[in-house]
């Protein structure tokens, strides 16, 4: 890539459950990062151990590019010491040219808010992605059925924001790993296809950000 489009001297990095959309960006030839870095999928369940990685991780990019982004949403980490301070302060804090961005989590990445309000058309949604679904039992490992029982029942069904195809492929492939998801839930899973214009967008929105 060239002109205002190049990642050169740029490093990205992500939580993993945004590892399948990424990959597919970097193989699919839409930018070049000096590094493309991730974190455990779903550390938003443990924030000091998200601290530790995202540190760690933000040190590795500093390294070797002059500004990093940052693929983590305002709303994914909150300091259990003080409730107040979330991503923004935390990465205010670190050193070099840090660029989060624009998204209030990893869901809002692939689908606006207002994109979601249209897809749920009014019914109560836990919303998903590619991540989501392939990560799932790392990310709720910590969770027994209690918790589960209490969080999932309360939504109509659980939509997955597919750009990936994912869905057809587990269906094809390893339909038991869907159903053993969806009973763990006990809501039904429903794929909605949609692009990777609004991840694009914003990745490119920080090439521009002075």
């Amino acid at each position: 890539m060239a002109g205002l489009n190049s990642f050169t001297g740029y490093s990205i990095v992500a939580c993993g459950t945004l590892r399948p959309e990424l990959q597919w960006l970097q193989d699919d030839g839409f930018f070049d990062p000096d590094q493309l870095l991730f974190t455990a999928p779903g550390l938003h369940e443990d924030c000091k151990e998200l601290k530790r990685q995202l540190l760690r991780q933000l040190e590795k990019a500093g390294s070797t590019s002059e500004r990093v982004i940052v693929l983590y949403g305002s709303r994914c980490y909150i300091d259990s010491e003080d409730m107040a301070r979330g991503m923004d302060e935390l990465l205010a804090e670190q050193p070099g040219d840090l660029r989060r961005v624009d998204a209030s989590n990893c869901v809002d990445m692939i689908a606006s808010k207002q994109q979601r309000e249209a897809i749920a058309a009014g019914q109560a949604v836990y919303w998903l992605t590619s991540g989501w679904l392939t990560y799932w039992k790392a990310i709720f490992k910590d969770w027994d059925a209690a918790k589960a029982n209490e969080t999932f029942p309360k939504h109509d069904k659980a939509i997955l924001l597919d750009a990936l195809g994912t869905y057809e492929e587990y269906v094809s492939s390893t339909p038991e790993k869907l159903l053993e998801f969806s009973d763990w839930m006990k809501i039904p899973i429903e794929p909605y296809p949609v692009s990777l214009d609004r991840l694009r967008g914003l990745l490119t929105d920080k090439l521009r950000s002075q």
